[in-house]
This record gives C-alpha cells, structure tokens and sequence, in this order.
C-alpha cells in the first residue's frame, strides 16, 4: 500500500495540466495514460469540432510531440460526447507541459465556449493483464469498458483477468484509474477496424465469471476515431 502511495501522488500533479507536450526522447516510455471527455454544448457540436480542430492547431504550432487521439462516442448515454486520451507517458514526463498556460488560454478561446469538460483521469497500463503495447491502434472503432469494483476487491479482480491473459487473440488494453474519479476503477481499450469486429469477439468481451461479484457497475461503449480531431495519431491500415 505504500508503494502504490508513492506512485500515486508522484501523478497527481499532472492530473491539473491541460494538454500539453512531452519531450520526445520520452515519449511512449511509461504506463501512464491520460483520458478526458468533452460534452458538446446541446446544438453546438459544428462549432465545437471546428474549435478543437483551431485548438490543435495551437498544438502545432508549439510543436508538441505528443500523440493525442479524439474519439466520439457513438453508442450509450454519452452519444456524441467527445473522448481524448495520450498514452505512453511516465510520471514526470506529465508534469513537463510546454507552455500550459497558453495552453489553457487557447483552450478558453476556442474550445470552452462550446463544450463542457466533463471528466478527466491518469490511468496505469497493466500488461500482465493486456494484449498489446498500452498504445492504442488508431483504428475506426474502439469498444470503450468501464469497470467501478466493490471497494478492496482489486486484487481478486486482477487476478482472475490475469490468469486468462495468454488466452487473448486480439488487442485488448486494461488500465487502472489512479486519479480523476470514483476509485477502485478499471477501463478496457478494445480497438477493433469495423464494428463486425467487435460484435464477433464476444468471447473475449465477456469478463469471467468469477468477477462478478465484485463488480459495481460496468458500461460498454463503442467509439468512433476522429482523425481530424486528433493529433499526431497515425490510423491503422485496413
């Protein structure tokens, strides 16, 4: 328990920043990743999309070597909210944002006006429990699972996923929620090229039954990639 202390509030500074930019030498080098969600403004989705798409812009111009990947949300109560992430990240990579407070004010400028942010947390990869890098593919669908477990059932809950790993065909990334939201948390990145895709691996979808138990809520989402919405991201062949 110490140690995951020490962990987490080497991190929780970094939830505070806005998007900003790491230096490349370290990119893509650390478990942790950064996943927000923008609600669009009732109406308003024109004018906030070309908004994000001036804000990147600022990206840009800063030269930030960060890889951001925006995303909407195509099915469930959140339909046509809007979902950034990076990913890859170490602990003190996150809190070496280039120019944060241009950052925010570019932000105010263009995107707040039309959208309401309305989440924003650091995550951990775990791969012992994953198939893949901890770096999503970028491809035209992704499954979106979030898991809020009985409070001090991480443990058993890790376990039973890790001891059914090797199985995994395709890629499917957990990560555990270290700061932003209601704890203990857990989200599943199921990139997948077509939505066939995804409704025909429901074998792997399926979480074992042993975890039942211990689950508190769990929501499915399937989302859409943006890439003109997104920053850096290079999408997946088809």
């Amino acid at each position: 328990m110490e140690t995951d202390n020490c962990r987490l509030a080497s991190v929780l500074l970094a939830a505070l920043l806005l998007p900003g930019a790491l230096p490349a030498a370290e990119s893509n080098n650390g478990p942790y990743a950064r996943i927000a969600v923008l609600r669009p403004n009732d109406g308003d989705t024109v004018d906030f999309e070309a908004g994000y798409i001036r804000h990147l812009e600022w990206h840009r111009q800063a030269k930030d070597p960060w890889t951001w990947y925006g995303w909407t949300i195509w099915t469930g109560d959140r339909q046509r909210w809007f979902v950034y992430a990076t990913f890859g990240h170490t602990a003190a990579s996150l809190s070496s944002s280039v120019s944060p407070a241009e950052d925010e004010r570019d932000n105010i400028a263009n995107v707040t006006p039309h959208a309401l942010f309305a989440g924003n947390a650091l995550y951990e990869y775990l791969p012992a429990l994953s198939r893949g890098t901890g770096i999503p593919q970028a491809t035209p669908r992704m499954e979106l699972t979030t898991v809020d477990l009985v409070p001090g059932s991480e443990k058993a809950f890790e376990a039973a996923l890790g001891a059914r790993q090797s199985a995994l065909q395709y890629e499917t990334l957990w990560f555990r929620m270290l700061s932003g939201g209601s704890i203990p948390r857990y989200v599943r990145l199921r990139p997948r090229p077509t939505l066939a895709a995804i409704l025909e691996s429901t074998s792997e979808q399926a979480l074992p039954d042993k975890v039942i138990p211990l689950l508190a809520k769990t929501t499915t989402e399937i989302l859409n990639l943006r890439p003109n919405l997104s920053y850096g991201v290079t999408v997946a062949p088809q």
